[in-house]
């Protein structure tokens, strides 16, 4: 069968998918892995800590190198490297004194893994000679939610037939989806995100530009709007539904997910007919709005139900600024790609971070500390507005919206 540039989406669908396993897998075996391998609970939630930063580390590097080795290369490394960190975790912990060192490991291969893909697939996406990027960058980010809520189910059902003392089945059966995908990128069509006869932007160009680094405020703002609620979905659904905290850890992110990918398959039909940038100041709105929702609200059940509607809200605000940027930003290469999802990632870290933080200040009130993160949303519509402004420096404010 002749493969064809369908196939390249399909196969960049799966990518995030991979994406998925890899960054949700491990937390469902914190319990596991301290009760089976006698590792402090703080030392092995690290695990998370680490694979985001080694992911941010590939974020930075890979801006060097993806466009010397190519797009192919690079994407069936970071499957591999994602299929042998899985398939590691059931080994190396075994081979060392100290497990801790065997999951460290095994973590940072698979992190190059997700760094790359993290990187690669949009560009590889955006160069797919589709009608609409903006629809496309949406419906394939869609999949990472997917992803989410599909490992979490899958897991939980496996522990709950085959017991959770069999985890090292399930990580083999999960590196199978990054090995298949492999294969598949080896085959697949894969077209250069600039013209043959286009010169690129130079990192040098690139950081020059002032709309580059308003689409960087733009990400760290997206990745940190989203952040800031989903580390806490768990709490809010154990609050408000009154269950168990291992009920809490399955339903609050699921329904977060499921929320933030309804959003992008909506846009991904619908998005033609929609300005971009008007639906992300209407969502940046949204996101504030569900803030105030969570931090104020006197019942636990209504923050919960704010906690989704931050979930619908920062569904396309991720891909929606990829898109921008593809759009505005001629000649950007890789490198936007690599250096935005950079940007990205250091806007998942703040936005906890914030929040945690002001928390500790007034007595651990996570409420308080959700309310000062809600200036991320804020600043993520005044970015649009300036950048909207930059193109059209006559246009008010009212006409805009």
């Amino acid at each position: 069968m002749k493969l064809n540039y369908k196939h390249t989406m399909y196969a960049s669908f799966t990518g995030y998918i991979v994406q998925a396993i890899i960054n949700n897998f491990i937390p469902l075996l914190f319990l596991t892995f301290q009760s089976s391998y006698n590792i402090p609970i703080s030392k092995i939630t690290f695990l998370v800590t680490f694979n985001f930063g080694f992911q941010l580390v590939i974020d930075f590097l890979s801006a060097g190198f993806i466009d010397k080795i190519g797009y192919r290369t690079s994407v069936v490394i970071a499957h591999i490297c994602s299929a042998s960190g899985l398939i590691s975790l059931t080994v190396l912990p075994e081979l060392f004194n100290d497990p801790f060192i065997g999951l460290i490991l095994s973590v940072m291969i698979y992190a190059v893994g997700g760094g790359l893909i993290e990187v690669l697939i949009s560009p590889i996406v955006e160069a797919c000679p589709t009608d609409n990027k903006e629809t496309a960058m949406s419906l394939l980010h869609s999949f990472y939610c997917w992803g989410h809520v599909g490992v979490v189910l899958l897991s939980t059902v496996f522990f709950a037939v085959f017991g959770i003392s069999n985890w090292k089945v399930l990580a083999i059966i999960w590196s199978i989806v990054p090995l298949a995908n492999t294969f598949f990128f080896m085959k697949v069509p894969i077209a250069n995100l600039v013209e043959e006869d286009e010169n690129g932007l130079t990192i040098k160009e690139l950081l020059s530009q002032k709309i580059f680094w308003i689409m960087v405020i733009l990400m760290i703002c997206a990745g940190a709007s989203e952040q800031s609620i989903s580390q806490w979905a768990s709490t809010f659904a154990e609050k408000g539904l009154g269950v168990s905290k291992s009920i809490g850890d399955l339903a609050g992110p699921m329904l977060f997910a499921v929320m933030m990918g309804l959003s992008r398959i909506v846009y991904s039909k619908f998005g033609e007919k929609i300005d971009l940038e008007k639906s992300m100041i209407y969502s940046g709105v949204l996101c504030f709005l569900s803030y105030l929702i969570i931090s104020l609200s006197p019942w636990p059940i209504l923050s919960l139900i704010g906690c989704s509607l931050c979930g619908l809200s920062v569904g396309i605000l991720w891909p929606g600024t990829f898109s921008i940027s593809s759009s505005k930003i001629k000649g950007g290469s890789t490198a936007m790609f690599a250096f935005l999802a950079l940007a990205g990632d250091v806007g998942c870290s703040i936005g906890p971070t914030v929040v945690g933080r002001v928390s500790s200040i007034f007595n651990d009130n996570i409420k308080i500390g959700i309310i000062s993160a809600s200036i991320f949303p804020i600043l993520l519509i005044v970015g649009i507005f300036i950048n909207k402004f930059i193109q059209k420096p006559n246009t008010s404010i009212i006409e805009d919206i």
